[in-house]
């Protein structure tokens, strides 16, 4: 059927998606703060997920996604007919988007080891939301390196509007790399608030556009974690922290990814608010190997899980 926007004819088309049985949608949409970054958005009281998507074809559509308990449902409204070739497109997204093909039992199955993670697996949750694209994660984690959370936020909106397309929906879809690397610093700077990030958003985004820094195929990766993290690291701009944080993203939980906030909540939750060394909190998660970045994670959250998570 179709709605009037902004004097403007949507066709509005559902889809559906069928999820593992070890999946929740609203855990997943919420696991950290990407739902409250430009092109997506949230609604906690509706636990409503929305995502602004860029088409191969260069069609820029909105979904409005909403879980049930086997299903992502999909609302899109797009300003053109949307082929099935379109629809398989924005199926795949959205599927990678919220890691429906990641397999995390192995994960669920260490998480029932202990006592205090028991409530991961019954809760569905150790899946994060991520961009349909490695290169949309990489410049957000820039944005969130040494500023307040209100600075990332404002960075992402203010890059997005700059660069981006216009949904007819309303918003924008994030910008390709060649749309960044078409910027200056100084637009950077001024338009979009990056400060000294700005040379290294406009680096990244040339060499990604040029096809030298291939990050795309980070995802699919046959490296070791070592090695992956350390080609994550060659960015210029993502330091030990936003590595970290960019692995878990390809689906490597062996780092920790420290930032004051983590830093600050495990001191609350494990010696009564005492700063403690970075080598003090790695040997303490030591001991879950490989998925100790994602445990760690979910320790530093727990009381999501159980206040604002309440299923």
């Amino acid at each position: 059927m179709a709605v009037q926007y902004n004097n403007a004819s949507l066709a509005t088309y559902r889809l559906d998606l069928l999820t593992p049985p070890d999946f929740n949608f609203w855990r997943t949409a919420y696991s950290h703060g990407w739902c409250d970054l430009p092109p997506f958005n949230h609604n906690v009281e509706e636990r409503t997920l929305d995502r602004i998507l860029r088409l191969s074809d260069g069609l820029i559509i909105a979904c409005r996604l909403r879980g049930s308990s086997r299903h992502v449902h999909l609302r899109i409204s797009s300003a053109r007919h949307l082929t099935e070739q379109s629809r398989r497109e924005i199926r795949t997204q959205i599927r990678s988007c919220l890691r429906l093909d990641e397999d995390i039992s192995a994960f669920h199955t260490a998480a029932r080891r202990y006592h205090h993670f028991r409530w991961v697996a019954r809760a569905g949750a150790g899946r994060l939301l991520r961009a349909p694209t490695v290169f949309e994660d990489i410049v957000k984690m820039i944005c969130t390196t040494n500023c307040s959370w209100a600075l990332t936020k404002t960075m992402v909106i203010n890059i997005s509007r700059e660069f981006g397309d216009p949904c007819a929906a309303g918003g924008w879809a994030f910008p390709r790399p060649d749309q960044l690397a078409g910027s200056t610093e100084r637009v950077l700077r001024q338009r979009c608030k990056t400060g000294y990030r700005a040379p290294f958003l406009l680096g990244f985004a040339e060499l990604v556009a040029s096809g030298k820094l291939p990050v795309e195929t980070w995802r699919r990766s046959s490296l070791s974690t070592p090695e992956l993290y350390k080609s994550v690291c060659s960015v210029k701009g993502v330091g030990p922290y936003a590595a970290g944080n960019i692995v878990r993203l390809l689906g490597r939980y062996d780092y920790l990814a420290l930032d004051s906030w983590v830093r600050k909540k495990f001191a609350e939750l494990h010696t009564r608010g005492r700063k403690v060394k970075d080598s003090t909190i790695e040997r303490a998660f030591a001991r879950y190997g490989e998925w100790r970045g994602l445990f760690f994670w979910l320790e530093m959250t727990h009381e999501w899980h159980h206040e604002k998570f309440v299923a």
